[in-house]
C-alpha cells in the first residue's frame, strides 16, 4: 500500500505540484489506481464524488510518456457538465504545471470563437462534455488521431443526461492503442457494457462507500409538511450554523423560489440552475467559495462540478429520486478529512423513498426532531454573546469607555447592555422569543425518540411514519391533540376514519 507519493516514483516537477497543492498523502481510490494506472493499464474505478478521483488520473496522464511530443492532445477527459470540466483542467493543469501541461477545457454555453484559439494553439490534454467534444470533432477543431488515454469521469452522470451515443461516437475515433480509465460513483448496465466493449482487461477498483465519503458525514432527516419546509429551513440554519451550505432542489423554479424565500429571510443565498448564463454561473460559483454567500441552492445538473472543501452542510431541501443521486448530492460535504451534515426534509409520503436509500447505500439516515423557535432563540443569543465577548477580548471597544460611563451613569447597566444588544441583532432575537412564546402557548403534544423512526404496521408487515410530535405539526390542523395521552387521530375528510 502506497502511504506517500513518492513511493510511486513520480517526477520532482510532479511532487513539487502535488506538495504546492497541499496533496500529501494518496486516497484510497489514489492508492489503487495510479500504480496500474502509471503501466499503462485500463481502470474501472467505482468510487463516489470527493475521494481524490481527478488526481488518481490526473497524475498518470501527466505523467504519460507521450507528454509534450505534439500539438495535438494526447490525452481526452469527458465530463457530464460543464462546471465540472472546468473544475477537472483546474486540477490537471495544477497537476502538471511544472512539466508544463496544457490543459483546455471544452463545454457547452462557452464562446466557440474563444474555444477555437485555445485548440488552435495547442494542448496536451482536453476535457470536456461529450456534446460539444463532438462539435469541435465535426468542425475538425480537435483531432483525436494522437489521443493515448481517454478518461470517462461521472460515467453514470453522463449516462443519466444521455450522452451515452455521444461516448461512443468519441471512443470509436480514437486510436485503437489507447489507455482508457473509467470512473463513476454507481455501475449501470450501460456503463459495464461501455467497458465490455471498448476497453481491454481493465482493473476494477471499487472503493467501498462506507470507507469513503458516508463515514465522514452525519445523516438525518426531518419529517415535514411541504409548505413547512422553508420555515423548518430557516430554523434549521439558525441552530446549525452552517459554514457553508447547499440545498438541493428538484427544478429550476423551485431553485428560484427557495433562494428568494432565503434572501427574504435576511440569509445571504444564490442560487444556480441551467437556465443561468455561464457568466452568471461562475459568479454565483465564486461568490460562494468565496463565503460572500453562505447557502447555494442548486439543481443536480447544475451542481455537478461543485467542489468547495468548506460545504459543512448539504439539505435535500427535495428528496432525490433515486440512490444514486443522494450519494452524489451528500458527497459535497465531508471532503478533505472533514466533517459534514447530510439534511433530508421529508414527507410522510416519502419514507419508502428513504429506505430504499439507506437499503442502497448501506447507511443509516436518523431522525432529527426539527428546531423550535426557543431554539431558534437561544442559537441567535449564542452567537449574539459571542461576538460581544470578542470584541471585549480583541479591546475593540477602546475609546468609547467614557461614553460608556456616561450612559450607565444615566441607565442601569442592564438596559444599556440591553439597547447595545438590540442595535447589534436587530429584530432577530425579539422575533424569536416572540415565536417561542406562541410555542409555549400551544396544546401539548407528545415527544418522539430521536431514533424511532418508524412505526411497524401490524397487518401488512410495511411501515408507516409515526404520527407524534415534529416541528411543524403545530400548523398541521387534521392532527388533534390530546391532553389526556392518549394517541391522536387523524380526522381525514374523506373517511373520518382513525389511522
Amino acid at each position: 500500500m502506497h502511504s506517500n507519493f513518492q513511493s510511486f516514483a513520480l517526477s520532482e516537477e510532479t511532487l513539487r505540484a502535488l506538495s504546492g497543492m497541499g496533496i500529501e498523502t494518496p486516497t484510497a481510490i489514489q492508492q489503487e489506481a495510479i500504480g496500474p494506472a502509471l503501466k499503462g493499464h485500463d481502470i474501472v474505478g467505482l468510487a463516489q464524488t470527493g475521494t481524490g478521483k481527478t488526481a488518481a488520473f490526473g497524475i498518470p496522464l501527466v505523467e504519460s510518456p507521450h507528454a509534450g511530443k505534439s500539438r495535438r492532445p494526447y490525452a481526452i477527459v469527458l465530463v457530464p457538465t460543464r462546471e465540472l470540466a472546468m473544475q477537472v483542467s483546474l486540477e490537471l493543469g495544477r497537476i502538471g504545471e511544472h512539466r508544463g501541461i496544457t490543459t483546455i477545457p471544452i463545454y457547452g454555453g462557452q464562446s466557440m470563437v474563444l474555444q477555437l484559439k485555445s485548440l488552435s494553439r495547442g494542448a496536451d490534454i482536453v476535457v470536456g462534455t461529450p456534446g460539444r467534444v463532438i462539435d469541435h470533432i465535426t468542425r475538425k477543431s480537435l483531432s483525436l488521431a494522437e489521443i493515448r488515454h481517454v478518461v470517462l469521469d461521472e460515467a453514470d452522470e453522463m449516462l443519466n443526461m444521455g450522452f451515452v451515443d455521444d461516448i461512443k461516437t468519441i471512443l470509436d475515433g480514437v486510436p485503437a492503442e489507447r489507455q482508457m480509465m473509467l470512473f463513476s460513483a454507481t455501475m449501470p448496465r450501460e456503463i459495464m457494457r461501455i467497458s465490455e466493449n471498448y476497453m481491454r482487461d481493465p482493473m476494477k477498483i471499487r472503493v467501498a462507500a462506507q470507507n469513503t465519503v458516508v463515514d465522514a458525514i452525519k445523516q438525518v432527516f426531518h419529517e415535514v409538511r411541504e409548505d413547512d419546509k422553508i420555515s423548518v429551513l430557516s430554523r434549521i440554519i439558525d441552530t446549525e450554523l452552517p459554514s457553508l451550505m447547499l440545498v438541493f432542489c428538484h427544478t429550476k423554479r423551485e431553485t428560484d423560489e427557495v433562494a428568494e424565500s432565503l434572501g427574504r429571510l435576511g440569509y445571504k443565498a444564490g442560487a444556480i440552475h441551467g437556465d443561468f448564463t455561464q457568466a452568471a454561473r461562475d459568479e454565483a460559483m465564486g461568490k460562494f467559495r468565496k463565503g460572500q454567500i453562505d447557502i447555494l441552492v442548486a439543481t443536480d445538473v447544475a451542481a455537478r462540478g461543485i467542489d468547495v472543501s468548506d460545504v459543512s452542510h448539504v439539505v435535500n431541501y427535495s428528496l432525490p429520486q433515486n440512490p444514486e443521486a443522494y450519494v452524489h448530492r451528500i458527497g459535497r460535504t465531508g471532503r478533505a478529512g472533514k466533517s459534514g451534515i447530510a439534511i433530508s426534509l421529508v414527507s410522510s409520503r416519502q419514507f419508502g423513498r428513504l429506505r430504499m436509500i439507506e437499503r442502497t447505500a448501506k447507511t443509516v439516515i436518523s431522525r432529527a426532531m426539527s428546531p423550535s423557535w426557543a431554539d431558534v432563540k437561544l442559537a441567535r443569543e449564542k452567537t449574539l454573546v459571542g461576538k460581544l465577548v470578542t470584541a471585549i477580548t480583541e479591546k475593540k471597544h477602546n475609546g468609547l469607555e467614557t461614553m460608556a460611563k456616561s450612559l450607565i451613569a444615566e441607565h442601569s447597566a442592564s438596559d444599556v447592555v440591553a439597547a447595545a444588544l438590540h442595535l447589534l441583532a436587530g429584530d432577530a432575537i425579539v422575533e424569536a422569543a416572540k415565536r417561542a412564546a406562541e410555542e409555549r402557548n400551544r396544546p401539548a403534544y407528545n415527544s418522539r425518540p430521536a431514533d424511532n423512526r418508524y412505526q411497524p404496521r401490524s397487518d401488512s408487515g410495511s411501515y408507516r411514519p409515526r404520527r407524534d410530535n415534529y416541528a411543524g405539526a403545530e400548523r398541521n390542523n387534521n392532527w388533534r391533540g390530546s391532553d389526556s395521552g392518549k394517541p391522536r387521530q387523524y380526522q381525514g375528510a374523506s373517511t373520518g376514519r382513525a389511522r
